[in-house]
């Protein structure tokens, strides 16, 4: 991992930020189809609904969350809230080959994670806890994001681990992203988030890796 072109501040302890430049090659969708049913096996024979507050990841990420200003069991990292639908027998979504990607990522990990269009962002960067009157429009509606462990760039909030914004989302157009693993440090190390992502690549290699690097 190499040193990221750009700054980030960390104001919120306890977080590692893996960062993954990615440049979409194809849609590969035979390949996703069969990496997102692997993905969701994987996690169903490795968690269980009512034990998966006490895996080590997902209680660490609660207490981050706790400390930003969030009560995770009213707003659930996107990674638990994900991993509780597909314990239930839901199955994971077909949206576009990035964001499959980053879903079967943040499951196996299991941390939020996030893909962003490069064009839509605008460095330096900033982990914080979203202040009072702050709120963007989300994947799923208007989110006000006071309290909420937040990714901010140069134009404002761009990302929350809970839900995404309408602002840098991937869409047809995309063809350069950043793929951001929100890691508990305690828990999880980024080595092994980017030895697991170029595992999940090698099955379906819808990108490669410009480049890759951590913030704390």
């Amino acid at each position: 991992m190499r040193e990221l072109p750009f700054e980030v501040g960390h104001q919120l302890e306890g977080w590692a930020l893996f960062w993954a430049l990615l440049a979409l090659t194809g849609s590969e969708p035979e390949a996703l189809s069969k990496l997102r049913s692997e993905s969701a096996e994987r996690v169903r024979e490795r968690f269980r609904s009512e034990t998966l507050a006490t895996e080590p990841a997902v209680a660490e990420l609660r207490r981050l969350f706790r400390a930003a200003g969030t009560d995770p069991t009213r707003y659930r990292p996107s990674s638990e809230a994900l991993l509780r639908r597909l314990l239930k027998g839901s199955e994971l979504p077909v949206i576009h080959p990035l964001v499959d990607l980053n879903n079967c990522l943040s499951i196996e990990l299991p941390a939020p994670c996030c893909v962003m269009d490069e064009r839509a962002l605008e460095p330096p960067f900033s982990l914080r806890a979203g202040r009072e009157g702050e709120s963007y429009e989300s994947l799923k509606g208007p989110f006000r994001l006071v309290g909420r462990p937040l990714l901010v760039d140069a134009r404002g909030p761009c990302d929350a681990p809970i839900t995404g914004s309408e602002r840098v989302k991937v869409g047809e157009a995309t063809e350069r992203a950043w793929l951001i693993a929100y890691l508990p440090a305690a828990v999880i190390r980024p080595e092994e988030t980017h030895e697991l992502l170029n595992e999940l690549l090698a099955a379906a290699p819808v990108a490669t890796i410009i480049t890759t690097g951590v913030s704390r």
